[in-house]
């Protein structure tokens, strides 16, 4: 193994030898495997733009109809009511653990840009978290510390999906597969001291779109705990259900990790990027409307959210809830109400629908998110003895896009445009969780905004607001006019030292380019350190 990244503080204490070639090992195993699974994806895409359609398999009839369920629930995971996601960053992973959230989401995923500094510091971070040893001073002398009187979050980390490689850490002549790297380090230094503390190594599982990608993730899991003796089923996964495709295959994918799944999550806003990305050559009845009028309650969404909950506790499996990206402002207790009034709605509608909890973006929206669970749950730990027995959903309910309301405007376009911009030149800057507008942003922001302009712009797309087309000429213009307003915001001196030409350049590339590039992160990649 090649280490290429630049020395990171402490980082000696995670890029250790023995981590390493655990590291080198679990690449030289499995890395072949993801390379064939990322071709049979863009196969399966190819199939569905010569059909148009996707449906569920026959092949795993027998699995879907089967009587199984997955392993038993840890002692720490059998109360998920509020879990908070955010980022390995010191002062944010403090406060997420002291936040009174049943777990947090400690994401090196979409709300982390890949910096080597980010990838290893936040290994690092992690570790001290484990060992109760993570603190942080500000740089106004603000000190901050984990509680030790009050039960802290249990820890379930997000690495990076298959689709990515850490160009860091080449072995042979291949940089590694990013998952099997920060899952090796994280596993490798964390699993044993987890367990000691009477919980374990659980992992988010990102961005999958098929049952083989679950099988590979079961077949890393038994091979390190074998090889690291650590006892069979220790890992417990949650998957987020967040593209199209895996919507079809929610029971075989927990019946693949059947021995270390812990449930499903709905991954609500990459899941919307799958859908227009999977679809995005269909014609009208797969074109949606502005982003922000895509609500959960539109049929389609109705329809992935209802087959998740019924999946999931048939198999004994938790089913979490999405993202509220909703965040309170201190200094303004009006948008404060209003944030506060959304989320409380959302959680409702999923605390009502069966779900055994739901994330949040922000420690002040823990509050609001536990009492609506609360009041559904009680005593209860979690709903998974109400199995939706009536539930039954279509393929054709899972594709019936055409039956969201609204149209496409100029409104929406401006939006794409604002937030896209905003979040690059942020992450090109190494902050992948942005709050922009009042909500919590991540990389699934700027997919759905750039992949929504790709296939308005391919489908001729005319604003109902305005009556314009939808023309490259047009999308350039709005883009002179945001970045204008975003100068004007700054200032003349921060905008120029700004990564707003670079962010400019990204985003009219993945949004106007003829080819569709599948994820913007991947070129964006080659722009940090």
């Amino acid at each position: 193994m090649q280490l290429t990244g630049a020395p990171v503080e402490r980082g000696a204490e995670i890029l250790t030898s023995e981590a390493l070639d655990f590291v080198a090992d679990l690449q030289r195993r499995f890395g072949a495997r993801r390379d064939e699974l990322i071709a049979g994806r863009a196969e399966r895409r190819a199939e569905v733009a010569r059909t148009g359609r996707l449906d569920f398999l026959d092949a795993t009839r027998e699995i879907r109809d089967g009587d199984w369920s997955v392993a038993d629930t840890p002692e720490d995971l059998l109360d998920r009511r509020v879990e908070i996601t955010g980022p390995t960053e010191r002062k944010m992973a403090i406060n997420a653990l002291n936040s009174g959230a049943r777990v947090w989401l400690a994401d090196l995923e979409d709300a982390n840009t890949p910096h080597w500094a980010n990838v290893i510091s936040g290994q690092v971070n992690l570790a001290d978290a484990i060992r109760r040893r993570l603190e942080f001073t500000g740089p106004d002398g603000s000190e901050y510390r984990l509680r030790d009187d009050t039960r802290l979050a249990t820890i379930v980390m997000r690495p990076r999906g298959w689709h990515l490689d850490e160009r860091h850490l080449v072995v042979g002549d291949r940089p590694a597969v990013a998952a099997l790297v920060d899952f090796g380090l994280y596993f490798f230094h964390n699993a044993r001291e987890l367990l000691a503390r009477g919980s374990g190594p659980y992992f988010y599982l990102p961005k999958m779109e098929s049952h083989l990608e679950a099988r590979l993730w079961n077949d890393v899991f038994t091979h390190a705990q074998q090889a690291l003796d650590i006892p069979h089923g220790s890992v417990r996964a949650t998957v987020l259900i967040e593209t199209i495709p895996a919507a079809f295959e929610m029971d075989e994918i927990l019946y693949e990790l059947r021995d270390h799944a812990a449930g499903l999550n709905a991954g609500r806003w990459d899941y919307l990027f799958s859908v227009i990305k999977y679809f995005r050559d269909q014609g009208p009845n797969f074109v949606l409307p502005d982003r922000n009028g895509v609500g959960m309650t539109s049929p389609f969404m109705r329809a992935y959210t209802e087959l998740l909950v019924r999946t999931c506790h048939r198999r004994g499996a938790f089913a979490m809830g999405g993202m509220s990206a909703f965040i309170p402002s201190r200094r303004d207790p009006e948008l404060t109400e209003v944030a506060l009034a959304k989320v409380r709605a959302d959680k409702e509608r999923e605390a009502g629908d069966g779900f055994d909890g739901s994330w949040v973006a922000h420690p002040d929206l823990v509050p609001v998110c536990r009492e609506v669970f609360d009041g559904v749950l009680g005593n209860a730990p979690n709903q998974r003895g109400r199995t939706r027995d009536e539930v039954s959903v279509t393929a054709d309910e899972l594709l019936d896009v055409a039956a969201t309301p609204g149209k496409p405007t100029a409104a929406g376009l401006h939006g794409n445009v604002a937030v896209g911009l905003r979040y690059i030149e942020a992450w090109l800057r190494g902050n992948g969780a942005v709050a922009i507008f009042n909500l919590m942003e991540d990389a699934a922001t700027a997919e759905i905004a750039r992949s929504q302009i790709w296939q308005w712009l391919h489908n001729d797309v005319t604003l109902t607001d305005t009556g314009e087309r939808v023309t490259p000429e047009l999308v350039r213009r709005v883009v002179n006019e945001e970045l204008a307003t975003i100068r004007d915001t700054l200032g003349a001196e921060p905008f120029e030292a700004s990564r707003f030409g670079e962010a400019r350049a990204l985003f009219e590339r993945v949004a106007l380019s003829d080819d569709f590039v599948d994820f913007l992160t991947v070129p964006a990649y080659e722009l940090i350190d």
